[in-house]
């Protein structure tokens, strides 16, 4: 406690000069004196002592009068009294007076001194409470108000309104007059001034200062605070005076894009590195704002832009959450669908979708394999509607106008029907012809040969021209005549009929076909060359000791065939195509003859009967086709789907 100030107030000479020289001075204290308790009072304004030891009797004031006119000035300097009329009721009156020691004379110096440290200590340990709450208040300050810009950035998208609320904070929490925030516009590399604090509004939009030599700029350069404080007022790149300023840098992505800065330009209170802290906060949170805010606007442009496709596209775009809700209907869809320019956005697919087919696929879950389907329009339009599993949002449906690609499709497989037709009757004029050859004359091996040749031609254009008779007969929607049929009986009289072409081949046929399953409404015929066209085709391209097998099953409403097989698979890049007529896969050897119509004709079969079929394939791995039948239901046969 050396070099403390001690004020001793005494109206006897011997006794201020006793406790001066011989105890207090000694001990290493400063000592003022006084000889009242007026002249007490004017020094404790004055000099501010650490300390005061009054005597009880003075004039002017007594020891407790003078502590009671230090209270009412706020002054909390501790007060020890010293009296040689010590009594009970004196002791209290100076303890509720709030002294800080009461001594009887004659004074003992070591009790004195004792409680002289006792009565610093106490004022030392109040003041580091005092300090250390006001402390604690300012920082809880801090991060209320931090906590308000939090909200505020949170809540608001409006950048000019966050930045000013950033500003606002900045001047609360350092205490400044004046606060700015000032951004780097990076083609003039000059800084301009976006939000301010206490500016004349004239001031704030013409403000503009080049990096180079500005403290402003150095704070861009480096990326580190800087606090300017002078006892002078001192141009800053002549823009205004002040007397204490601090800048602070907003970064952004590792690189700073400006300051925030508050300032002094009345007072000379000077400004601290501990607001460094704070302000730091507060331009993260503008940099964050600033970056919101750009975000916001870019993806506000891309959702327009993206939204004027949509709606501009010739295509129709529906799109629908996982709950089967409209997300997005674009302009074509509507048109196609003739809906009502109304809002249709989170409706139920019901309430906005009526036409039946296009609902079943958009309501049709993800894991569904058949994810494409041709709806037919009350104008004969034709629309190519494929679903897509969007991750996140739902399914969205993207239709194309395919009605001339079906005009085109309906003239061809008129054309190729007729001219199969007419190619009939030569050819078998041709193979009988050949038959008779052999009857009008001796025919040497070379001659022979050439007759097996012309017959084997023959009976593969005539089975192409069967196929395609057969499948321009499934496409017109001749067989119309349908009855109830044992699904699994069907798929058997295939399997027998084709048993012989796996013995061959030392195959082995695995089937699981049930006895007992409930009808499908089906023509039984056309079943059945459905059925034989897959295992035929599985038996043809799986090698010698390969498996086939054959199943059927029941999944809630519909039976589901399945044939497998051990063969080449099929490439990934060819199994969009294989049902198309025609077709056949890069995969299959040379030494396997086809006419690329037997899956078109299973196709159409299954569709004919207002089935699914679809392939599940891997190179080299063998291949699964999945056809999928609805159960007849007693009501449906009134009404067949041709």
């Amino acid at each position: 406690m050396a070099g403390k100030k001690i004020l001793v107030a005494d109206d006897s000479r011997e006794i201020r000069e006793t406790l001066a020289q011989y105890v207090l001075r000694p001990a290493g204290y400063e000592v003022i004196t006084a000889g009242d308790g007026v002249d007490a009072l004017k020094s404790i304004r004055e000099q501010t002592p650490d300390l005061v030891v009054a005597d009880l009797q003075m004039p002017g004031l007594t020891g407790i009068q003078l502590k009671r006119a230090l209270a009412i000035e706020n002054n909390t300097t501790p007060v020890i009294i010293i009296t040689a009329e010590g009594s009970e009721s004196i002791a209290s009156e100076a303890t509720l007076a709030g002294v800080a020691g009461y001594l009887p004379k004659p004074i003992d110096p070591d009790v004195l001194l004792m409680a002289v440290r006792q009565a610093l200590d106490s004022e030392r340990l109040r003041r580091e409470r005092a300090l250390a709450l006001q402390s604690l208040e300012k920082r809880v300050h801090q991060l209320e108000t931090l906590q308000a810009v939090g909200r505020a950035l949170t809540a608001s998208l409006d950048i000019d309104q966050v930045l000013s609320r950033v500003v606002d904070a900045a001047v609360r929490l350092t205490g400044a007059e004046d606060g700015s925030l000032l951004l780097l516009d990076k083609h003039t590399g000059e800084l301009t001034m976006r939000a301010a604090r206490n500016f004349d509004d004239q001031f704030v939009r013409t403000f503009r200062i080049r990096t180079e030599d500005s403290l402003a700029g150095q704070v861009i350069r480096t990326g580190q605070p800087a606090l300017f404080g002078a006892n002078s007022p001192q141009k800053i790149k002549t823009a205004y005076l002040v007397h204490s300023l601090i800048y602070v840098p907003l970064r952004l992505h590792d690189k700073v894009i400006g300051v925030l800065g508050v300032d002094n330009r009345q007072t000379r209170r000077a400004l601290s590195e501990a607001d460094f802290g704070p302000l730091t906060a507060l331009a993260d949170y503008a940099a964050i704002a600033i970056e919101n805010a750009r975000l916001y606007a870019h993806t506000n442009a891309e959702r327009s832009k993206l939204d004027t496709i949509l709606q501009k596209t010739g295509e129709g775009v529906i799109v629908v959450d996982d709950s089967n809700r409209v997300v997005l209907i674009n302009a074509a869809a509507r048109a196609a669908l003739n809906l009502p320019d109304t809002p249709v956005i989170g409706k139920p697919i019901p309430d906005v979708i009526h036409h039946a087919d296009l609902r079943d696929l958009l309501t049709r879950p993800s894991s569904t394999q058949n994810r494409r389907a041709e709806i037919a329009l009350d104008d004969n339009r034709v629309l190519n509607a494929h679903l897509t599993p969007i991750e996140g949002i739902g399914r969205a449906v993207v239709m194309q106008d395919i009605t001339h690609l079906k005009q085109l499709d309906k003239i061809k497989s008129e054309f190729v029907t007729a001219v199969s037709h007419d190619l009939r009757s030569p050819l078998t004029a041709i193979l009988g012809y050949v038959e008779l050859m052999g009857r009008v004359g001796p025919i040497n091996d070379q001659q022979k040969e050439f007759i097996r040749r012309v017959r084997i031609s023959v009976n593969a254009i005539t089975n192409l021209i069967t196929d395609l008779l057969d499948l321009g007969r499934i496409e017109a929607g001749f067989d119309t005549q349908k009855e109830p049929a044992n699904f699994p009986l069907v798929v058997r009289y295939s399997v027998e009929a084709l048993a012989a072409k796996a013995e061959i081949k030392h195959q082995k046929l695995v089937v699981n076909l049930p006895e007992t399953l409930p009808p499908v409404y089906a023509n039984p015929v056309r079943l059945r060359q459905m059925a034989s066209n897959l295992i035929e085709n599985a038996i043809k391209y799986t090698p010698e000791g390969g498996t086939v097998s054959v199943s059927v099953f029941m999944d809630d409403d519909q039976q589901i065939l399945t044939v497998t097989d051990t063969g080449i698979g099929i490439l990934l890049a060819d199994q969009p195509y294989i049902f198309d007529k025609f077709y056949r896969a890069k995969s299959v050897p040379d030494d396997i003859t086809g006419t690329g119509l037997g899956l078109s004709i299973v196709k159409s079969i299954v569709e004919n009967h207002n089935g699914r079929i679809w392939v599940d394939s891997k190179p080299g791995s063998g291949s699964t086709f999945v056809a999928v039948l609805p159960t007849h239901v007693e009501s449906k046969a009134a009404s067949p789907r041709g």
